[in-house]
């Protein structure tokens, strides 16, 4: 790797080149060129190479890029040459579908365990894991040496729960909860807002019936 660096940006990036390529192969297709890249995910094919470039020199000029090769060093970048096991705390509706959907996925990162503090839910099942009480939350990362934790709950339970992730090791959140939770530098957070996104969808659509209305 050339820096220790690397951009936000850069990083969510990679996985969208993954999934393209992932099909790419699915196709049988061996060889790729950033021209190709970028016309298919609507990306400045000199900026996918600036990204790719950041790790290695994985290409060949005159061929492209081949596809398997690629794949298996975008996967090593991102750590998915390694079982991740994943901590989901909310076992509500989103909390489910996500588990649900998770284990049909054929990748190494895996939810492998479920929490939530509702009597009712504790003990049952989602697909294959049992939903677990958040007493033993902190002895299951240890057991599964897991560092990644999702967050379904609701807001006013959101900062508790990423307390709780941390203080049983947890290294990086993905919170799907409306609030901005207060965490160490070293804890890396993103979040999953669907309401934002959708009110920033809004905008736009506002704005085209507006011009059309107007005549702008």
């Amino acid at each position: 790797m050339k820096s220790d660096k690397i951009s936000e940006a850069v990083v969510r990036r990679l996985p969208v080149y993954l999934r393209f390529l992932n099909d790419l192969q699915k196709r049988e297709i061996a060889t790729v060129s950033s021209q190709e890249l970028g016309q298919r995910l609507d990306l400045n094919p000199a900026q996918i190479r600036k990204d790719l470039a950041y790790f290695g020199d994985f290409g060949r000029k005159g061929i492209g890029y081949d596809v398997p090769y690629l794949i298996e060093k975008i996967r090593h970048i991102l750590k998915l040459d390694q079982q991740i096991n994943v901590v989901l705390v909310g076992a509500g509706n989103l909390g489910q579908a996500l588990s649900n959907y998770n284990i049909y996925l054929k990748d190494t990162m895996k939810i492998t365990a479920v929490f939530d503090s509702y009597p009712p839910k504790i003990g049952t099942k989602i697909n294959t894991l049992t939903v677990q009480p958040m007493e033993e939350l902190a002895s299951t990362v240890r057991e599964q040496g897991i560092r990644i934790g999702i967050i379904t709950v609701p807001e006013q339970e959101a900062q508790k729960v990423a307390d709780i992730l941390i203080g049983a090791g947890i290294e990086a959140i993905l919170n799907f909860a409306p609030v901005i939770l207060k965490t160490p530098p070293e804890i890396r957070v993103h979040a999953a807002d669907f309401t934002t996104d959708l009110q920033s969808l809004a905008y736009y659509l506002h704005e085209g019936k507006d011009e059309e209305e107007h005549g702008y």
